[in-house]
């Protein structure tokens, strides 16, 4: 597979999710491309889903298809679906499935208000501009994400206790993290609008381009519609069944590369939890990252990460 897997040193990796629709769905409905809204019958939270916030990841966009095309609707309140970064889903390509991850910058470092309310112009900033009258009007954001590098599917919560409550509730996937963000730059779940009410979370629900992937999305969008009293009786949604609470962690250190020669000692999976601390886990240059106590949990690894961005989170876990 060529292009920029070929360029880090990945094996070929495939694509057995359909390319997404794309036009059909792009007008919206309310004023703003990509962007659909449906109001229930009754009062009630308003829950903004979105996808494709990096273009390459189109396994949500694939679920807002679905509900899309099964008119999935609430039963109260206002359900929101956003195809977030409409410009670099259009670009995805099967044969270099990773080149659209965004036009020209990430969309999920950009939300910081002095970004936002900057001079500076990009395809993802003027994108961040338009959704965010939207955002500013939600009591509940799920952005759909997958990953590149083998991980458990897990929550990344927003600000605040609301976040990481109502991942726990949804249970699955199991495991709920709680961090402070990328030092490269804000996510959307990381706006001030999420805190003390509105909640946001950020679903990491499994490998790119995977049938599992798409499986896991679903299953915890209905799960969280049905929490809020939003699902339809009769809606398409997948069928449900009582779930222990999700396990909470807390993120104790973002580890950010600060030279092109960061790398793990062994391969390690997210997920996986190393029993001692002070264990050494990698080098960055010359320097050594090591655990930095007993039962740490390693979130989302990232082995070839480069210089300026997060290469793995450490977090214990809580409860």
């Amino acid at each position: 597979m060529p292009g920029r897997l070929a360029e880090i040193g990945l094996p070929p990796l495939e694509v057995r999710l359909p390319r997404p629709e794309g036009g059909r769905w792009r007008a919206g409905n309310g004023g703003i491309p990509g962007a659909w809204h449906f109001a229930g019958a009754e009062p009630g939270p308003h829950l903004m889903v979105s996808a494709g916030v990096h273009g390459n990841e189109i396994a949500g966009a694939l679920l807002l298809e679905r509900w899309l095309r099964d008119r999935v609707r609430p039963r109260r309140g206002r359900l929101t679906l956003v195809f977030a970064n409409l410009a670099a889903l259009e670009r995805f390509d099967p044969a270099d499935p990773t080149a659209s991850r965004f036009v020209d910058e990430d969309l999920n470092r950009v939300w910081a208000p002095t970004l936002l309310g900057g001079a500076r112009r990009s395809t993802e900033l003027d994108r961040a501009r338009a959704l965010l009258p939207l955002l500013a009007q939600v009591d509940v954001l799920l952005d759909l994400h997958s990953m590149l590098w083998p991980s458990d599917p897990l929550f990344l919560s927003g600000p605040g206790a609301a976040s990481r409550a109502l991942g726990q509730a949804i249970g699955t996937p199991p495991l709920v993290v709680a961090d402070d963000g990328h030092a490269a730059g804000m996510r959307m779940i990381d706006h001030g609008h999420f805190g003390a009410e509105a909640a946001a979370l950020l679903l990491e629900a499994g490998p790119h381009w995977q049938p599992e992937t798409l499986v896991q999305m679903e299953q915890a969008a209905a799960r969280l519609l049905r929490h809020l009293g939003m699902a339809e009786e009769a809606a398409a949604l997948p069928p449900d069944a009582p779930l222990p609470p999700g396990r909470l962690a807390r993120v104790t250190r973002t580890v950010t590369a600060t030279t092109s020669a960061f790398a793990f000692l062994r391969d390690y999976r997210g997920g996986e939890v190393i029993p001692r601390r002070n264990t050494l886990i990698a080098l960055d240059g010359e320097a050594e990252v090591r655990t930095p106590h007993d039962d740490c949990l390693l979130v989302m690894p990232s082995p070839h990460a480069m210089r300026g961005h997060t290469a793995v989170r450490l977090a214990r876990f809580e409860g």
